[in-house]
């Protein structure tokens, strides 16, 4: 899951779940301000960014309250525009634009992963640069993502099924946490955008898709 598990109340701790749950907290949200940095290294003449969000996620508040405080940290405005279905997710691009917001923040949330073609192309048609969560939004054609790994995570947790289904008990395997971080750059998306990407951040990418 992407939101706190502990604060969630879903297991006691981290180390010791307790119970008969464990698992991986995939730390999407806690990211938003290392997002934001990426961002405005890409577009340097950031003015006002738009964060898209699903309030109906319980992780949505610790999400904005992550990226509202970067922002506030750099005097980045930011507008949040709030998505619960498909029909609100073309309403607030089309809100966005008319805001004339120059860069979007998609928070993470399993209905903009399900949509993540609409999205992609609305981004597109709005000419909007836009930063994702996880690399399926990138190689969709998305600007940028920067996320935990979600092949490392599926990964992971075979072998927890494994060692569950050798004996072990959920309680006594601590919910992991993800060490690596991957930075994936579409620089076709970006030329359609007319955006220079700063060598720089071609160095600091795990993925460059041409």
């Amino acid at each position: 899951m992407g939101a706190d598990p502990v604060k969630l109340g879903v297991v006691a701790s981290l180390n010791r779940p307790g119970g008969n749950v464990t698992g991986m907290y995939q730390y999407y949200g806690a990211l938003g301000g290392k997002r934001l940095e990426f961002i405005r290294e890409l577009v340097p003449s950031l003015s006002v960014l738009a964060v898209l969000s699903n309030p109906n996620n319980p992780n949505a508040e610790d999400h904005l309250n992550d990226i509202q405080l970067a922002a506030r940290a750099s005097g980045q405005r930011v507008d949040v525009f709030r998505a619960r279905n498909e029909e609100d997710i073309d309403a607030g691009f089309a809100e966005l634009a008319r805001r004339r917001a120059n860069a979007l923040l998609v928070a993470d949330d399993p209905l903009f992963g399900l949509h993540r073609e609409q999205i992609v192309a609305l981004a597109a048609r709005y000419a909007v640069p836009a930063s994702y969560y996880v690399r399926e939004f990138a190689l969709a054609g998305g600007l940028m993502s920067y996320g935990s790994s979600t092949a490392v995570t599926y990964l992971q947790m075979g072998r927890y099924v494994g060692r569950i289904l050798k004996g072990e008990k959920p309680s006594d395997l601590p919910v992991l946490q993800p060490t690596n971080f991957e930075l994936v750059l579409n620089l076709k998306t970006a030329r359609a955008l007319g955006l220079t990407v700063p060598p720089t951040l071609i160095a600091r990418a795990d993925e460059v898709i041409e």
